[in-house]
């Protein structure tokens, strides 16, 4: 995988893990859920881990370029 490649994949992961992390907290504060900061730092581990590996397939049989699904052409709309 390239640099480019892996990149895109840390960004998407942190996103993931991020939004998922303050959802739960915001969650909590709601009082929607009951979760400590650690419980729901470790539980947002979980969508981050499942991006990295989306990411990874998305580089093997999508946009080569990139660790989107689509082929990069689709997603230009140059298709």
């Amino acid at each position: 995988m390239s640099s480019k490649v892996l990149a895109d994949i840390a960004e998407r992961t942190l996103a993931a893990y991020v939004t998922t992390f303050l959802g739960l907290l915001i969650a909590d504060g709601a009082n929607l859920a009951s979760v400590s900061a650690v419980k729901a730092a470790a539980i947002a581990a979980i969508p981050a881990a499942l991006s990295v590996i989306k990411g990874a397939i998305g580089s093997r049989f999508g946009d080569k370029d990139s660790a989107a699904w689509l082929p990069g052409r689709l997603r230009r709309g140059t298709a």
